[in-house]
């Protein structure tokens, strides 16, 4: 009820004012939720006119080239917060700006530098910093440290997340769902790990394994970001912790002849090219979230896992991607908890801080509810 009260006294509070950064298909779906809500008046930046126009009448926009190095301030200045949608290079330019307008900063990077940057940013900010509000990194996170606080000691915490074609039909089994620069970043940054207690990096697209799930077989292989802040914050705490990238089988096998035998590891350009114009996007496709966590309780060796599928959704001809959805409904639902007082309003705070409850009860965090499964 304590949510739900909150949540009320957000609406019935002055409508607030934020900015999304980048009209590409994440960022024009996180205008389009927090515009539906009428509790929020959103601003898209982007540098491309075309990407600003196709986006909805009622949705203020900026064309603001921040590759070219055009000032954010400005236009941060008296806004609640603001929220990167945009590539993960230009993360800390954005979260520089928020800090100098003294506004709220929210992202959705994968990248484990941009992320550092960020850290040190906040620690003298007046606002909140949260980064890696989306999918993996984010809600993973979130789970996996609820499932942590069960055990009275840790063993291991494995998280497994994948955004996967419904019907894959090329050499791959992938399709374009999200930012093709940042799956080749994850796939060729180096990843971090908890091993025997202690924190490493490992290599990206390595420690390739196969499990099951609801009667279909995948990957999974190291990728560099999904853990977030949570390596940092578990170390000493857990034998072991690791994520990896779900796919399906085979494609970790091509990738690597591309990123390695081809060497376009060094080429990224070339590869986003060959990607883009060769993967055809769909918005037909399902997220897979699956995390396991063992430990003892009780004094009792035991293992808990979280596992759940989410689909896209339309509506009339409007389609919205499952990847679209949870990246979207993540950093939607941690900005209405900065909203409500639910989470802190000034510092660094790490995505293992929000509750699983509050975040599921939230508004937006419920487009992550499970499914229900009627027993044999």
């Amino acid at each position: 009820m304590l949510g739900l009260k909150r949540i009320e006294n957000l609406r019935l509070g002055t409508m607030k004012e934020v900015v999304v950064v980048g009209a590409g298909k994440i960022g024009a779906t996180i205008a389009d939720m927090l515009t539906e809500t009428g509790d929020y008046a959103v601003t898209v930046v982007d540098r491309q006119a075309a990407a600003l126009t196709a986006l909805g009448s009622n949705i203020k926009t900026a064309q603001i080239d921040l590759e070219a190095g055009e000032p954010l301030a400005p236009l941060l200045a008296g806004k609640f917060a603001v929220m990167s949608a945009a590539p993960f290079h230009l993360t800390t330019q954005i979260a520089q700006a928020a800090n100098e307008a003294s506004v709220h900063y929210m992202d959705l990077t994968e990248d484990v530098a941009s992320t550092r940057i960020v850290k040190k940013i906040a620690a003298k900010a007046k606002s909140a910093f949260i980064p890696q509000c989306g999918l993996a990194p984010g809600f993973i996170s979130i789970v996996a440290n609820d499932l942590a606080k069960r055990f009275d000691s840790l063993e291991s915490v494995r998280m497994r997340v994948g955004a996967l074609p419904q019907y894959p039909s090329n050499a791959l089994n992938y399709n374009l769902t999200w930012s093709t620069d940042g799956v080749i970043n994850e796939y060729c940054e180096p990843c971090e790990a908890v091993v025997e207690g202690e924190l490493i990096e490992t290599p990206p697209l390595e420690e390739r394994e196969e499990f099951s799930l609801d009667g279909v077989t995948y990957e999974a292989f190291n990728t560099s970001g999904g853990l977030g802040t949570l390596a940092a914050t578990m170390k000493g705490k857990v034998r072991t912790l690791n994520y990896k990238t779900i796919r399906y089988p085979g494609h970790a096998a091509i990738m690597k002849a591309l990123l390695n035998d081809l060497g376009l590891r060094h080429r990224r350009d070339i590869l986003k090219d060959i990607l883009e114009n060769a993967l055809p996007a769909t918005f037909q496709d399902v997220v897979v979230i699956f995390v396991t966590v063992s430990g003892r309780k009780g004094g009792r060796l035991l293992q808990e896992t979280y596992a759940n599928k989410i689909y896209s959704k339309g509506s009339g001809d409007a389609v919205r991607s499952a990847i679209q959805i949870t990246t979207a409904s993540g950093i939607c639902a941690v900005l209405d908890m900065l909203a409500d007082g639910t989470l802190r309003s000034k510092g660094f705070v790490r995505q293992e801080e929000i509750s699983l409850d509050s975040f599921l009860a939230n508004r937006f965090g419920k487009a992550y509810a499970q499914r229900e499964v009627v027993p044999h």
